[in-house]
Parts: structure tokens; sequence; C-alpha cells
């Protein structure tokens, strides 16, 4: 009997009518499958947030101003952001990346260095990266996961900071899934009415303006460092046979980017909340993707992946610590 098939068996054997605990027996299926084992554990778990700013956010497709990136670090270095309180809340271990932020971090803050350059460039003028620096910035994402899964951790989230990175995802989307720029743009940090039709327009006008031909080439076009970061972290997190726990919106982007390098990331994704930002949940259908919670949010950080730990945990501890029918001494149906 395939693995896969002993797992199923395991979790149909358990004390309960068949698929009476709905998601959590898919969820436990996929882990012990990405485990390769009939008792899958969860260990060290890692939060990482990478913060980049954007050029596109001069263009005014944002409601905030650049600077908001570089405070909301200070503000994760602080411990008070909405990322904080979860990853502390569920015993996530949690590391802020510096991957292109407009601003030089004190040398004793707990900030991870791995500056491509001080933010993309303004997409309405030129590519947002080069491809060289877009490699690069994918290389040190894969390198942060190698050290942690050399640390003992397999499961793994992602989260990201940075003034206009829903317009760069929105792009990213368009071009991915060949669908209309009006369908990818969402309000973001707040852009409404008339705000949310100029960063529509603005976006179109970046569109327009580029034909790259390569998935490479596309990330660096619209991308930013901290998108290009979490894709080379995915594909790496891939690699290393470790649980991805996908956010929101410009997570989600980033997931379907690395998957066009790489189909086979989908099999270790756990998509973990469905966003309120439009265009997130037209890619959750689109990656044939069922998130485990739904509360309206869309605040990014990776804050959905933290939140919905405790009930990934849920589903490992049931699969290895409730009762069998046979065990407890309990009928099953005939």
């Amino acid at each position: 009997m395939k693995l896969k098939d002993q797992l199923q068996q395991k979790i149909d054997l358990k004390t309960k009518p068949t698929g009476a605990l709905g998601q959590l027996e898919r969820i436990a299926l996929q882990i012990g499958s990405i485990q390769n084992t009939l008792t899958p554990e969860l260990k060290k778990p890692a939060m990482l947030v990478f913060a980049g700013d954007h050029g596109l956010a001069d263009a005014g497709v944002s409601p905030y101003p650049k600077e908001v990136t570089w405070q909301m670090v200070m503000n994760f270095c602080a411990g008070g952001a909405a990322i904080n309180v979860f990853c502390k809340q569920n015993g996530i271990d949690l590391k802020v990346v510096d991957s292109g932020v407009d601003f030089y971090f004190p040398k004793d803050l707990p900030v991870v260095d791995c500056k491509v350059a001080m933010g993309t460039k303004n997409m309405l003028d030129e590519p947002a990266m080069t491809v060289e620096q877009c490699r690069e910035a994918r290389n040190l994402g894969a390198e942060l996961v190698k050290a942690e899964a050399a640390a003992g951790c397999n499961v793994i989230g992602f989260g990201e900071m940075g003034i206009a990175n829903t317009s760069a995802s929105s792009l990213l989307m368009h071009r991915f899934m060949d669908l209309p720029i009006e369908q990818c743009t969402g309000r973001g940090a707040g852009m409404v009415g008339e705000k949310l039709d100029f960063k529509t327009s603005v976006l179109k006008t970046v569109s327009e303006k580029y034909k790259p031909e390569t998935v490479e080439e596309t990330l660096a076009t619209f991308g930013g460092f901290e998108i290009a970061m979490m894709v080379g972290a995915m594909l790496e997190a891939k690699k290393q046979e470790m649980i991805i726990l996908v956010d929101g919106f410009i997570t989600t982007a980033a997931t379907l980017t690395a998957i066009q390098f790489d189909a086979s990331v989908r099999e270790n994704c756990i998509f973990c909340h469905a966003s309120e930002e439009q265009g997130h949940q037209m890619i959750l259908e689109h990656l044939d993707a069922e998130p485990v919670l739904s509360l309206a949010m869309r605040l990014g950080e990776g804050s959905g992946a933290a939140v919905a730990y405790p009930v990934i945990q849920s589903a490992v501890n049931f699969l290895n610590q409730m009762s069998s029918f046979e065990d407890a001494g309990v009928s099953n149906k005939e």
C-alpha cells in the first residue's frame, strides 16, 4: 500500500465518522505526505518577514508614504506589530529581513541584512530590478531557508512589508494568470474610489510598457526585492521538503511566481487564510487552494500564517494522538 493510502487509512480509522474533521484531515494527509511518514512532526516553526521598498510608491499608488516601510521594520524590532504578537503566542521564531529597504538600519537592531539595493526602481521609468539583482535576491532567500533547515526547522512561513507591494503583486498575477489588470488590482492599504482608479491606470501603463519573455525577466521587471527573496526562499523550502505556510495576497503572488519556476512547490504549500484583498481569491482558485481560515484579514506581515498555525498543529496532533476504533475498543460502522 502506498504511503498516501496508509495515511488516509490511519485518518479514516480514528474514532470519528469518516471525514468528520474536515479540512484538518486534508492537512494531516498533506503534511504526512510531505514528510513521507505516518507520524509527522512540526519542528521549530519559523517566520521570515522580508521588507523592501518599491520605486513605484513615488507614483502615488499607496496612501502611505514610503517611509512607513522602515518605520514598520522598527516596529517589528520593538515587538509591537501583529506578527510579533502572533508569533510569540504560537511559539514561532520570527526573523525580520532587510531585502531592500530605502533606509540604513542601526547595526544593533535584530534585522537580517540582505539589502540588495535601496529599493526597486520606479517601473514607470525602468524595470523594478535587473535580472542580476533578481537572481541575487532569490539566492539570498534560499540561503536563509537553508540555515533554518540546518537548525532543525521543517515548517516555515513568509511575511512581507513594503509600501506599494500590492501593486507589484497585481502585476505579477496579471502576467502569470493572463487576467486584465483591473481584476488583479485591489485597494491595498486603502486605495478606494478615484484613488483605486488611479492605481489601476498606473499599473496598466506599467504593464503596457514591458514585454518580458521569461519568468525571471517578469519577476525582475514587475516584482520587489522582498517578493523575489520570498520566491527563492520557497524554492529552497521545497528542496528541503519543508512545509510552506502561505500568508495573504503578496505572499500568494510570490508563491504563484515560485510555481512558474518549479510547479512542485505547490505540493508543500498550506494556504493559511483568504485575504480581503481583491485578486487573492482568484489566485487561490487558480492554484486549487482551500485556505485554512477566512477572517477578513488583509494585513500582510505573515499574520494570517501565524494565526493559522495552531490549526495546522491540531491536524498533526489528531493524526498522532487520537485513538483508532480498535485502540479505544469502539465499534466502527459496518
